[in-house]
């Protein structure tokens, strides 16, 4: 060599031994073509190959290292040359040289992602399938801030990280590299070196749009979005809707044991063409999927989550579960995303150490891990942790069209000793158990999404007595539209547990709930939680004998239709599946075949057409007005009776017997004159019933009672409830 090469490879001699090793943190900086003095050098690290040109140019090799030399005028070569070399087994290949290309990504973007503030930061992590000075191939970025080395690599590189080093954006701790060429389709994932110690490990990509199905782990590159969207009607509705004042219905769907075809898994299609139908029939306003978002255990039912931005592979693409969405809301119907901010396994390709030293959870050990699941818990002080959730929500609202998010476990993030053992946490500034950076971030994810997304509803699982978890950030609250309503639940199980004889000592337990129904936004849930890990499902629960059984879950779903509060019902539910779910298999199908279940189902139906037809059942949910008690004190014969109001005067009598004695003419106090007729009956022969009932038209008497001016005499059929229509209001 010349004595300008020797002395070029001279100066370069610590880089090369730090790219040889694979340890150099800007090979971009050492890489590619580079002026020096008045000529250029072009470098290529490129392992067991046995000769390398540029663009024509016949390289060097640099001693018996991988490395390849070329020096030459500038001009010779241009900005984006082509490196070919002939492998080891003979095979020609070639490539536009990855270190040609300038950064990607640019510093407002890195800003905003370090302040904790893009929610938009899977438009430059991840893997782009892009275009850049005319050449197509894929833009990789990752955040790695603990990290000495990372590379990404794939089939297209034999996974040897050595081949493609990333170079790393500084303080922002974003490593990123354009690789030309490559496209989607590929597996690839993140080879990092941690700076603390020396390790390598694999990693799946953090911001990936799709999976490889499990038990394989490797991230795909996503090809851009194909799918076009038909729901504009729906959408424009839906950023218009005040839902605080709609009915809102939820079916609540694990996809993958929903329904199964003879392969197994139904795909998003497959599911669009059998899911939507049925959910129509039955009346519900929307789906809530069980998270779909990737995940390796299929045990952990979607909750936990390796893959962020990936729905699973299980069941398709994403451009299939965007038809499933598309399809539902040209249906009618809404889809909500079971999304889990709160924590995510160790898994080895996952989040977990993942540059190295902690990363995505906290740094103190008594922190980062959730004890009762065995998972670790999101750091919320860091401001990229933020970036990457506050992201992550939005990227399902915005590229999915979801309607709205259920977020899992909200108790679990708000409180600092959420399954520990008294003492057994390190208090916040304050001395508390709040942990206060979560709730922070809560605060700003519900700002974010009903600032970006009008009329989209964040729903909070929230077990605690927390205040104001469904009031505005600026009125001191967390910011949810809604709260499920885990007290009302369970009161509510433990009631119809009761055998009837003693239900007169529990009585408080139907009643209790209406003290702060008002406090909150509630949704009435009966979820899947409640029908696993030996809870027995909804009809097991039920006291007495097979009949008794279903006219005690028919009760419990008219009182749950007709109670204050959005309504979410799990799948199987509807047509009271016998025994508890089983995630591994098809809901038990061939029990709808049989009169007493088909009964459930249809009662359901008639439920939600009900709700959804009758104002005063769902338009004044959240207001004390909308509802007022005619007794609640009967505990000797375990009845209550209410009355649910419109806005426009119009309102229901909903009375209830909770024993399997009929009460013949029972008086109740009406708010108003005249004459009242039944509409609907749970002990209707048509649901499974014994066919009692108040079947005329009923006349009120000039009699008051319990505090009304008028009153009738109803027959209160066993174990049921009657709802009847209130007479027009005069004006």
């Amino acid at each position: 060599m010349s004595s300008p090469e020797t002395k070029l490879l001279q100066s370069l001699a610590p880089d090369l031994a730090r790219l040889a090793d694979a340890r150099h943190h800007d090979p971009h900086g050492v890489l590619g073509l580079h002026r020096h003095g008045a000529d250029c050098a072009v470098l290529a690290h490129i392992p067991s190959v046995n000769s390398v040109a540029f663009d024509g140019q016949t390289a060097s090799r640099i001693g018996d290292s991988d490395f390849f030399v070329w020096y030459g005028a500038p001009g010779v070569l241009p900005t984006h040359y082509t490196v070919s070399w002939r492998g080891a087994d003979g095979r020609e290949h070639s490539q536009v040289d990855p270190y040609s290309f300038a950064s990607q990504i640019g510093d407002a973007d890195l800003a905003q992602f370090t302040r904790g503030e893009h929610d938009s930061a899977w438009r430059i992590l991840g893997a782009q399938v892009t275009v850049i000075d005319g050449v197509s191939g894929t833009q990789f970025a990752v955040w790695a801030p603990g990290a000495e080395r990372v590379s990404v690599v794939g089939n297209f590189c034999l996974w040897d990280g050595r081949r493609y080093p990333m170079r790393n954006r500084g303080a922002a701790g974003v490593w990123e590299i354009f690789l030309p060429g490559i496209q989607a389709g590929e597996a690839y994932k993140f080879e990092i070196r941690g700076r603390r110690d020396g390790s390598v490990n694999l990693k799946s990509d953090p911001f990936a749009r799709a999976s490889e199905l499990r038990p394989a782990t490797a991230s795909i590159i996503a090809a851009p979005a194909r799918h076009h969207w038909r729901d504009g009607a729906w959408r424009k509705a839906h950023r218009q809707q005040q839902w605080l004042n709609a009915p809102l219905s939820i079916y609540e769907v694990h996809l993958a044991s929903w329904r199964r075809g003879p392969h197994g898994l139904l795909d998003y299609r497959a599911l669009a063409a059998q899911l939507i139908p049925y959910v129509t029939r039955l009346g519900f306003t929307h789906i809530e999927l069980l998270p779909i978002t990737e995940h390796p255990l299929d045990d952990s039912w979607g909750y936990q989550t390796t893959g962020y931005f990936a729905p699973t592979a299980r069941h398709g693409g994403a451009d299939e579960l965007r038809y499933l969405i598309d399809a539902c809301h040209r249906a009618g119907i809404g889809v909500l995303l079971d999304w889990v901010p709160g924590h995510f396994p160790r898994d080895a390709h996952g989040l977990a150490n993942f540059d190295g030293s902690a990363c995505y959870e906290y740094a103190d050990a008594d922190r980062a891990e959730h004890k009762d699941w065995g998972t670790l818990i999101f750091n919320y002080e860091r401001h990229e942790v933020r970036s990457f959730l506050l992201s992550s929500a939005c990227y399902w609202l915005e590229e999915f069209h979801f309607d709205g998010l259920r977020v899992d476990a909200v108790a679990s993030m708000i409180y600092l000793d959420f399954g520990r053992r008294a003492g057994d946490f390190i208090p916040n500034k304050w001395g508390d158990n709040r942990n206060l950076e979560a709730i922070d971030f809560l605060k700003q994810l519900n700002r974010v999404v009903h600032g970006r997304f009008p009329g989209a509803m964040v729903i909070a699982e929230e077990s605690t007595d927390w205040p104001l978890v469904s009031r505005p950030v600026d009125q001191g609250g967390l910011g949810f539209s809604m709260k499920w309503n885990m007290g009302w639940m369970h009161d509510t199980l433990s009631y119809f547990r009761e055998d009837p004889v003693y239900r007169s000592h529990h009585h408080s337990k139907l009643t209790f709930g209406l003290m702060y129904s008002f406090d909150e936004n509630f949704v009435l849930p009966l979820s899947h939680d409640e029908v696993v890990h030996l809870k027995k499902s909804l009809l097991g629960k039920m006291a007495g004998d097979r009949w008794q059984q279903f006219a005690n879950l028919r009760l419990m779903y008219v009182w749950m239709w007709t109670l204050p509060g959005k309504k979410l019902l799990f799948m199987g539910s509807e047509f009271a599946q016998d025994s508890e779910w089983n995630f591994q298999q098809s809901l038990p199908w061939h029990l709808t075949d049989l009169p007493e279940h088909a009964g459930m189902q249809s009662l359901i139906s008639d439920l939600n057409a009900l709700y959804r037809g009758h104002a005063a059942l769902h338009r004044l949910d959240f207001e004390r007005r909308g509802f007022a008690w005619m007794t609640c004190d009967d505990q000797a014969r375990s009845v209550v009776a209410f009355c649910r109001f419109a806005d426009d005067g119009e309102f229901l009598l909903i009375a209830c017997n909770f024993t399997p004695v009929p009460r013949e003419a029972y008086r109740i106090g009406v708010p108003r004159a005249g004459e009242y007729r039944e509409i609907f009956n749970s002990d209707s022969a048509h649901y499974g019933g014994s066919n009692l009932g108040n079947l005329a038209a009923v006349r009120t008497h000039d009699s008051p009672c319990m505090g009304q001016p008028c009153s009738l005499d109803l027959l209160l059929p066993p174990l049921a409830a009657v709802i009847l229509a209130s007479p027009r209001a005069r004006h």
